[in-house]
């Protein structure tokens, strides 16, 4: 019986995941699935369509299972459609930052906007919302075990995404949110996927961990730790930051692929741009010793069985036809992507879509700040001494952490008088409307002049304001207000460079080479500006981060992130 299919494939190098090794062969497509693949060619198959690809590459999807589309700052659909012109065709998206400022809603409203994107979205449930504790800062929303429920149900949803408070975990401690969710997915779905965020946890306390269903990390891997995950039976996510060689080197000596995928976490827009995504990480381990056919398993294969999406991540009969078409494998550039046997990305055909609204009305009016004046950037101080001790933010160039720094400072008029000191001020103000609003102290490789203001804080998202002089800071404070939400970079009483993410105060719906050109006019404003940093902008997201070591800044005020506890600007004698 002759079978008659939609596309058929001739001649191209074919990639089979099962023995990581290309043939040359032939490719059938009917209704949106893989129906042959082979290397003789099909004496049964009637094609509506013949492509003669003479030698052309073809590989399956890239997939990427831990990512955060808000680390782009572009909407779901904006964000596709860049990705797909680099090969992704399906994600796992963990979307806390917007389940800080809107919830389950929140979450909701991101799968729906992204319902017909160019690329197959998939949500793992945040686990870490808040970050902390209501204590130590203000969130639009907590996610708890009745979300989780909830959630759960949800067709694109897959699996709980990273646990990060790893204490927590190690206690038991049963009163504690994640703990509650943990005992609540081990007891009614003891099956249900995990992600981990274990940066430090070796030997006894990462069997502990494993042992809670936790079983896969993306954090910085050496030796050490890489080692040690395997031998738990934890699945790790290699990221760019762990593309180390001796790190590189013990994975194709100890033939690790099947318990590895690659990941990106996060990708900024600007940098989606000018290198890639999930493309580029395999690129650059390519060019470190692995194996192409070893990297290709690695982001398609291995990332699909993790998540149980056993339809795809392979090139075979009754797979979705996911697949990519490459000229050459040494330059990796994508010619083609198709997803469900339809083609979806041609590079000579590449074209900017614009997009309406996705989102409901109330995401676009969520900063809930009044303007700022002079008057509520000081910090008083009733005291009849010239100078007092202060605790100081201070940043550090190669990491997100920072330290605690003290220092005098001189009093004018019973106020702070930071303007007049090498430090700068650092605010966070609540728009969630409860009026909440700390100041604090910030120096080290940050900003010597002008101001920034954001609502990209991390995680809460609150304003987040940092200055040199009272002008600048209201005049970026204010702007960023004004637009629901953005950055603002001022020197001067002048505007260097804006953004407007009008979508909850962390999105836009800009096309996103738009969104990446900003992005980077504000990389290169803050950097103007005095702040030395890899990547200023995660510096200056997480200086609010309460997770992040050292001394960081909420609205609720200055948090010793070690004691977990908020402690004062001004440091009395008698402590």
């Amino acid at each position: 019986m002759v079978e008659e299919v939609d596309i058929l494939f001739k001649n191209a190098n074919i990639y089979n995941s099962y023995f990581k090794k290309f043939f040359q062969g032939h490719l059938a497509v009917k209704n949106k699935k893989i129906v042959y693949t082979a290397e003789k060619y099909p004496k049964n198959i009637k094609a509506k369509k013949e492509i003669e690809a003479a030698g052309k590459f073809i590989i399956p999807g890239l997939i990427d299972i831990h990512m955060h589309i808000e680390s782009s700052m572009a909407a779901p659909k904006q964000f596709a459609a860049e990705i797909i012109k680099h090969g992704i065709t399906t994600i796992v998206s963990e979307p806390h930052e917007i389940a800080n400022v809107f919830g389950i809603e929140g979450i909701k409203a991101m799968i729906k906007a992204g319902e017909e994107a160019a690329v197959d979205i998939y949500y793992a449930i945040p686990s870490s919302v808040p970050s902390t504790s209501s204590k130590l800062e203000t969130t639009g929303a907590k996610i708890s075990v009745q979300e989780v429920k909830e959630l759960i149900t949800e067709e694109k949803v897959v699996c709980l995404g990273e646990v990060m408070n790893n204490e927590a975990v190690l206690t038991g401690d049963q009163s504690l949110p994640i703990n509650k969710i943990l005992s609540f997915l081990n007891k009614n779905h003891p099956d249900y996927i995990i992600e981990g965020h274990i940066p430090s946890l070796l030997g006894e306390e990462l069997a502990q961990f494993a042992a809670a269903g936790i079983n896969s990390d993306h954090c910085l891997q050496s030796v050490e730790r890489l080692k040690d995950r395997i031998y738990n039976g934890i699945f790790v996510e290699i990221q760019e930051k762990s593309l180390r060689p001796e790190v590189i080197n013990y994975i194709i000596q100890n033939d690790l692929y099947e318990h590895l995928a690659l990941v990106t976490d996060d990708v900024m827009a600007d940098t989606l741009v000018k290198k890639g995504h999930l493309d580029h990480i395999l690129r650059k381990i390519v060019k470190m010793g692995v194996s192409i056919e070893n990297a290709i398993y690695m982001a398609t294969y291995t990332p699909a069985r993790r998540m149980r999406l056993s339809d795809r991540g392979s090139l075979a009969p009754n797979k979705r036809a996911d697949f990519i078409i490459l000229d050459d494998l040494e330059s990796f550039e994508i010619a083609e992507v198709y997803t469900e046997g339809k083609k979806v990305y041609n590079q000579a055909q590449a074209k900017t879509e614009n997009y309406a609204k996705a989102f409901p009305a109330k995401f676009y009016k969520s900063v809930k700040i009044d303007k700022l004046t002079k008057e509520k950037l000081q910090i008083k101080h009733f005291s009849n001494k010239e100078k007092v001790k202060c605790r100081i933010i201070e940043v550090k160039s190669e990491s997100t952490y920072t330290a605690e720094k003290t220092a005098e400072l001189k009093l004018k008029n019973g106020f702070l008088d930071w303007e007049n000191s090498e430090y700068n001020l650092a605010a966070v103000i609540s728009r969630y409307g409860n009026h909440n609003f700390a100041k604090g102290l910030i120096t080290g490789s940050t900003i010597k002049k002008g101001a920034i203001a954001t609502t990209y804080a991390h995680d809460h998202h609150n304003l987040y304001l940092i200055a040199a002089n009272m002008e600048d800071a209201l005049l970026a404070a204010n702007w960023v207000i004004e637009n629901q939400g953005g950055y603002c970079v001022v020197e001067n009483g002048e505007i260097k460079a804006s953004l407007q993410l009008e979508v909850a105060g962390i999105l836009t719906e800009k096309p996103l080479d738009l969104l990446a050109e900003k992005i980077s006019k504000i990389r290169e404003a803050m950097i103007e500006l005095g702040y030395q940093h890899y990547n200023p902008i995660m510096s200056l997201s997480t200086n609010t981060l309460p997770v992040s070591p050292a001394l960081k800044i909420t609205d609720r005020g200055l948090i010793d992130v070690e004691k977990m506890e908020i402690v004062n600007l001004i440091i009395d004698e008698e402590e």
